[in-house]
């Protein structure tokens, strides 16, 4: 079935060769454009394909793909770039740049252009058609209809349908043509043709020569003529344009095809500045000598009319009101024309005179664009629709176009709430202007931004107006019109944009980053009223009354990739990392559905959470923060990557970055209070933490880092105060009874901690974490196995699997558990499996699995083996695991030690079980801060056994001291445990 213009329906969604039919854009007299999704490189494009009637010529398909050749070798901005050509099951097509916009013909639509907008489209579309004619093709279709308006305001000359190759040695032969083969295609007056000849076309041409082919309100007196033709013939179809541009009108007219050439041969054209006085005198000189009849007195080259409108558009004659005497020589002769002109320069001196003198002029000039150190404030749209959908939906698709910019900064939710507690407001207070100007002034922000929509019939009318809190004074303000319903968002974009470029950012980062609404956020506005509701849910009352907004968005929107990435947010901070997991995944995969700075938020988190390649996560941060260097998530997402690999110093340099960005949320305070702990700056992490909460961003990992602190210097008082805090608030409960049980294990009291433990459990899956539960629950598995309670470790380990069989974090731990307490197929089968999993996974890999192995060749009794397993010690050795309540236990420096130790090397030994003691701001109370105080006694009673006289002795002295501090430590343990017997029958035997 042909898949041209009689492109069928149902095959809208199907693909030809690897781009995706989307939808029909239009069609011509050349072909049938659609737009395409390119499913290798994951971008829009427009796909034209012959039509119908002429897909069997051999002729058009030879003279269609000449177009793609001609186009393909013009690499110019303001040419349409193609991308490739191609034959799909005898179909032949091109595969073109997609663009946003509109063609000149609409954006004319009846209505002269404002002279500024004209002369910088048209020194654009002069500067292509250089470029054109310098590679030898005459495009000869001139016309508004092939020049496309990108929504940033380019041009891009399209459709070398009808081009040729000019050569030195091209003949000038030409066939006649008669006026009586004029058709109409598409509302265009074209040529069908003008030779009846069937032969060959010119090997040098994209037609064949001496055919009259074109639009025929713009063609040159040599293309009606049938004249061979040159790139002078585009010059005058070009001034043509710019005519109509102009006034709206085209320069030759008439009732029929035959009066219309009859005016192109033989009448000059109204002046422009007698259908538009508003137009500059240059501007209608360069019209009229691009409409020469003889072409040897035309412009003859396109870079000489480009050299003319930019001298124009700096001088600025369209601006400027008092005007030379030669300026007023080219005035129009009309009388009524010169007396209106007068009229305009003495109302607006006059102007300008009582600005200055009642002071307004002075004013006026005083509200200047933001600067870059500059934040904005969002007020909430003004809905005079009845429409409730436009309810909090506009204000936040508005906060994503808006944060597409790295110029404009606008003042987050959390930093908006405090502002409306000082005001002694409620956090739900709508923003009106008015609050908005005393939020935007208390804040110390510089202006705020106003939108608001009501409807016109079918209509929709979108106004934006940001205005300096200070004054009062107006800094920019945009209205545009949607079409309909569905045209809202995309409209809320364009309006944004401009507004941008208004308030002082550059064209190029305007033009950069400026993905449409629709596609940046989801066409659906219930999708987006859902996720607007989240954000709101999630700023007022806490992450889990959000979590049901964001699952009805993606549910309402399959493709909306900010709302995986909410749900992601959502489900991580819960603890529920699986779930979190498939959200990051299902965001990274329609990352392209968002926005440059989502995008890359998206693709650094999936790195981060899911595949676990921290080299990569932290390179994509490291981006984000270029290209978004005020925007705290870079640097905390960074810091977050560093911490993962063990470089605290530099998580918190980078922390501390993010914490002067956005002083009033609460993330950098806790992340920074952690990484000071692994520094072992406990003075610095209480007041870290002083300064969150008298900021009132408490919440319970704060309480973590005070218990922490509490535990590491022995303060049984402030313990029980934490754990009292956990005890009074039911969603953070188990985090405190996991503590609890911890320390009791620490402590060697393992039936206290088994009690606590299991309360901790149950707690956490009251609260439908289920993860949660069974990290706790191999958390204990592994300390069971090693106490050396071998059956209480499977038992353990076999239950976390049963709770939550999917998450690596329990996963992995579990197999831990199992080698550990000597079962090794299983624990080697699970290593496999992870391994395959997580095969990317910085931690799994060389924490996790590197530890598994390790102890699976202890159990085998090869300790070398053991060793390779580990490899060198590293930075990643103190990596922050974020599956604990503490930071790491460093179970896998904890194995070194004891591979060490059945290696014979004492003092090796000895150092790996110091490095658990000397992180005590890592390892919190885990069970491996007891035991290595019994593993550097061990290693020094080794030394003691492998050395020799004074070195021997002294080897016994500190393996004396050590034995003690442990069994010291463990003077209240339950006597039964397995490893506490063999302690103290080493430290008799030692004795």
């Amino acid at each position: 079935m042909p898949l041209g213009a009689g492109l069928p329906p149902e095959l809208i969604g199907q693909t030809i060769s690897h781009y995706r039919i989307i939808e029909k854009l239009g069609g011509g007299g050349m072909g049938v454009v659609y737009k395409a999704e390119d499913v290798k490189l994951s971008r829009f494009v427009a796909l034209k394909f012959l039509p119908d009637e002429v897909a069997k010529d051999p002729q058009a398909l030879s003279r269609f793909q000449r177009e793609a050749k001609a186009a393909s070798a013009l690499n110019h901005p303001n040419i349409c770039t193609i991308h490739e050509i191609d034959d799909q099951h005898g179909e032949a097509f091109i595969a073109m740049e997609f663009l946003d916009g509109a063609t000149l013909k609409y954006r004319i639509a009846g209505k002269p252009m404002d002279a500024d907008a004209l002369v910088g489209l048209a020194i654009e579309i002069a500067d292509a058609l250089d470029a054109a004619h310098a590679a030898g093709i005459v495009h000869r279709d001139i016309k508004p209809a092939n020049i496309f308006v990108t929504k940033r305001g380019h041009a891009k000359i399209l459709d070398f349908g009808l081009a040729k190759v000019v050569t030195s040695t091209s003949s000038a032969s030409h066939v006649a043509g008669t006026l009586d083969r004029y058709g109409r295609l598409n509302g265009d007056l074209v040529i069908a043709a003008a030779s009846t000849q069937t032969g060959s076309m010119d090997e040098q041409h994209l037609t064949s020569p001496g055919a009259m082919l074109g639009t025929v309100p713009y063609m040159s007196p040599e293309q009606a003529r049938a004249k061979e033709l040159d790139a002078r013939t585009d010059l005058f179809s070009f001034g043509a344009v710019l005519y109509e541009m102009a006034t709206a009108q085209l320069p030759f007219r008439g009732d029929s095809s035959a009066a219309i050439f009859d005016a192109i041969l033989n009448r000059a054209p109204v002046a422009p500045l007698r259908l538009n006085p508003d137009l500059p005198a240059e501007l209608e000189r360069i019209v009229m000598k691009c409409l020469e009849k003889d072409r040897n007195l035309r412009y003859q080259h396109a870079s000489d009319v480009a050299t003319d409108l930019q001298r124009l558009k700096r001088d600025g004659e369209s601006r400027r009101s008092p005007e030379t005497s030669s300026e007023m020589e080219a005035v129009p002769k009309s009388a009524a024309a010169r007396v209106a002109r007068l009229w305009r320069i003495a109302v607006l001196v006059l102007l300008v005179a009582l600005l200055v003198t009642g002071g307004l002029y002075y004013r006026s000039h005083q509200s200047k664009p933001l600067t870059e150190k500059d934040t904005i404030v969002l007020a909430d749209f003004a809905n005079t629709t009845g429409d409730p959908i436009f309810d909090d939906t506009l204000k936040t698709a508005l906060n994503v176009s808006l944060r597409q910019s790295p110029f404009l900064n606008v003042l987050s939710d959390s930093k908006v709430a405090e502002t409306l507690q000082q005001m002694t407001r409620p956090t739900s207070t709508k923003l009106t202007p008015e609050v908005a100007q005393e939020l935007c002034q208390r804040a110390g922000s510089k202006a705020y931004i106003a939108g608001s929509i009501g409807s016109l019939g079918s209509e929709f009318v979108l106004g934006l107006k940001a205005v300096n809190c200070q004054n009062g004074d107006t800094l920019a303000q945009e209205q545009m019109t949607a079409a309909s319903k569905e045209k809202v968002l995309d409209t809320l974009g364009d309006a944004a944009s401009k507004l941008r470029a208004e308030l002082g950012e550059s064209l190029a980062t305007v033009q950069k980053l400026d993905v449409p609404l629709a596609q940046t956020t989801t066409s659906s506005l219930e999708a987006l009223k859902a996720y607007s509701l989240g954000r709101k849910a999630k700023g007022e009352k806490g992450v889990s009354e959000a979590l049901a907004y964001f699952q009805r968005a993606v549910e309402l929107d399959p493709n909306f990739a900010m709302a995986y990435a909410a749900l992601g947010d959502v489900y991580a901070s819960l603890g529920e990392t699986v779930r979190a997991a498939e959200n990051f995944t299902k965001a990274f995969q329609l990352r392209d559905h968002a926005s440059e700075r989502e995008n890359l938020a998206i693709t650094a988190n999936y790195y981060r959470n899911v595949t676990g390649e921290l080299d990569k996560a932290a390179q994509t941060y490291q981006e984000e923060i270029e290209s978004y260097p005020r925007e705290a998530s870079g640097y905390m997402g960074l810091g977050l990557a560093y911490a993962a690999q063990g470089q605290y110093e530099k998580a918190a340099d980078v922390t501390r970055q993010a914490l002067r960005l956005t002083p009033d949320r609460r993330s950098p305070y806790v992340n920074l209070a952690n990484f000071s702990l692994a520094l072992q700056r406990f003075d610095e992490t209480r007041q870290i933490i002083r300064e969150a909460r008298s900021r009132k961003l408490d919440d319970a990992i704060p309480h973590l880092a005070l218990y922490a602190i509490a535990f590491v210097g022995a303060d049984s008082a402030a313990i029980a105060e934490q754990e009292q805090w956990f005890a009074a608030h039911a969603e953070y409960e188990n985090y405190g009874l996991a503590l609890a049980s911890d320390t009791e294990a620490y402590a060697g009291q393992v039936r206290k901690a088994r009690e606590l433990s299991e309360r901790a459990v149950d707690s956490a899956v009251r609260q439908d974490n289920k993860e949660v539960g069974a990290l706790y629950l191999a958390n204990v598995a592994v300390q069971e196995a090693a106490y050396g309670n071998v059956a209480e470790a499977r038992q353990k380990a076999a239950e976390s699997l049963k709770l939550a069989a999917t998450s690596s974090g329990p996963e992995a731990e579990a197999a831990l558990a199992f080698a550990m307490a000597s079962e090794t197929a299983r624990a080697g089968t699970m290593a496999q499996e992870l391994g395959k999993r997580f095969s990317l996974d910085t931690q799994v890999q060389f924490l996790w699995l590197s530890a598994i192995r390790a102890q699976l060749s202890l159990d085998q009794k090869n300790p070398a083996l053991a060793l390779s397993a580990l490899q060198a010690a590293s930075p990643i050795d103190f990596g922050y695991i974020p599956d604990t309540n503490n930071l790491s236990c460093l179970y896998h420096v904890y194995v070194r030690g004891q591979a060490y130790l059945a290696a014979g090397q004492g003092s090796a030994a000895a150092a790996e079980f110091r490095k658990i003691l000397d992180h005590s701001g890592i390892v919190w109370n885990c069970w491996t801060g007891a035991l290595a105080r019994l593993g550097v006694a061990r290693a020094n009673a080794l030394e003691a056994r492998t050395s020799q006289g004074a070195d021997a002795d002294a080897a016994r002295v500190r393996a004396l001291d050590a034995y003690k501090d442990f069994l010291t430590l463990w003077k209240d343990a339950d006597p039964d445990i397995p490893i506490l017997k063999q302690a103290k029958a080493e430290y008799a035997k030692l004795q």
